[in-house]
């Protein structure tokens, strides 16, 4: 049986991973105005999954580091 702990974890953990995926999907896309918004939004909740202890920070830095190096290559001038 998963404890209740673990189930909020995967949560927090399953979420992170949502907007992450939304983020660079969108960045894959044409329009930088939402793909910033997304990647914004990634950004905090990975801030958020580090700050509770779910995920460690360094994790969540090199996650976020990704996602703006992606967000840089395809729209460089934004």
């Amino acid at each position: 049986v998963i404890g209740e702990q673990r189930s909020h974890n995967r949560a927090i953990k399953s979420a992170v991973k949502t907007y992450t995926d939304k983020a660079e999907e969108l960045i894959s896309g044409k329009e930088p105005e939402p793909a910033k918004e997304a990647v914004q939004k990634a950004s905090v909740a990975l801030d958020k999954a580090a700050q509770k202890g779910v995920i460690h920070p360094n994790n969540a830095a090199r996650h976020k580091s990704r996602l703006m190096k992606k967000l840089n290559v395809a729209f460089p001038s934004t």
